[in-house]
């Protein structure tokens, strides 16, 4: 029999923890977090979906599709599929070099999952790829971040050489092309190499003086770039990125010539990666809106009448930007329930 003054010390440590209990905060068990994530992730989907719908205008856009061919219209994505391909492959080359142990399966289709979150606003939804390395690996997200980042790096790189070889070889090429050009190379240029981009960091930061926070992730953001610097994974990745960008851009060129409305190669690259840099600046999901003002704009400056430029555009933008969404929430399903099979 236990002693008075214990019996009591233990009846208020109880009502104590019954207490507290009571009081803490309410938690969800994993499958309940894991439903509000998708539910949260498939909410912005739909947000961006329905703005993506009514400004590409999809009849428009599907009457002057169906005039092509379906070999035509083949042809057209397969070339996105290049593109996609080649940077899903970058994206491994560099998961691995960040020390992932995920195979080139995997990881093409965490790639290609994540495309059906791209158009959600302010592109959260491609978080979602980390997400899915989190639960394989057991890694932290904060170690795999530097991944999207050099992901994204290695894109403007890839569009920046693309561009400048575009501007020169293009007989349309004017002073501020150029400009143009040669700026996307020095961006493409301090973004891919870590200590320049830390540089520009803090300068940017001696001349501002304010948000320190901010500056103090980016100049991190910029350092845990540095594994990824190496010749073998630089050269690869580069290599990858001209190589998937430019298959879009040749699907730019060949529908031109089968809407009778032709121009050179080279100018078909100036137009398709100024357009799609533009629509990123925009901030708005998928690019909308500012890649298809630019892209008909430009076609206009290099004598394709608007009658033709309208559903050009359109065309491409149905044979990229859907063609993606459509493979992302095909393999999106594969890519949830294959990243379970660590979970406990």
């Amino acid at each position: 029999m236990l002693p008075k003054s214990v019996g009591s010390s233990l009846a208020m440590s109880s009502g104590s923890a019954n207490i507290m209990q009571a009081n803490a905060p309410k938690t969800f068990n994993k499958p309940t977090r894991d439903l509000l994530v998708l539910g949260g992730l498939l909410a912005l989907f739909l947000i961006g979906l329905a703005g993506v719908a009514a400004a590409t205008g999809w009849e428009e856009t599907w009457a002057q599709l169906s005039k092509l061919t379906l070999w035509q219209i083949t042809l057209l994505l397969a070339l996105s599929l290049v593109n996609y391909l080649a940077r899903s492959l970058r994206w491994h080359v560099f998961g691995r070099s960040l020390g992932l142990n995920l195979s080139a399966g995997t990881s093409i289709t965490h790639f290609f999952g994540g495309f059906a979150m791209s158009i959600t606003p302010g592109r959260i939804g491609e978080l979602v790829r980390i997400r899915w390395i989190s639960r394989l690996s057991g890694w932290r997200p904060e170690r795999i971040s530097p991944l999207p980042l050099v992901d994204r790096a290695f894109d403007l790189a890839g569009m920046g050489l693309l561009l400048a070889a575009g501007v020169m070889l293009s007989s349309a090429g004017s002073l501020g092309a150029i400009a143009v050009a040669g700026l996307a190379l020095v961006s493409a240029l301090i973004a891919t190499r870590p200590v320049l981009l830390e540089t520009v960091v803090t300068l940017i930061w001696r001349a501002l003086r304010r948000w320190p926070r901010v500056f103090v992730r980016l100049r991190r953001a910029a350092r845990s770039i540095g594994v990824f610097s190496t010749p073998a994974a630089g050269l690869a990745g580069l290599g990858l990125s001209v190589l998937g960008w430019f298959a879009e851009c040749a699907a730019l060129y060949v529908l031109l010539v089968w809407m009778g409305a032709p121009i050179d190669m080279s100018t078909a690259v100036v137009i398709f990666i100024f357009s799609t840099l533009a629509g990123g600046l925009t901030g708005a999901p998928g690019g909308i809106g500012g890649a298809e003002a630019a892209m008909v704009f430009l076609l206009g400056l290099n004598g394709v009448p608007l009658e033709v430029a309208l559903p050009a555009t359109a065309v491409i933008r149905l044979t990229t930007l859907w063609f993606a969404i459509a493979l992302g929430l095909f393999t999106f399903p594969v890519a949830e329930r294959n990243s379970k099979r660590n979970l406990v």
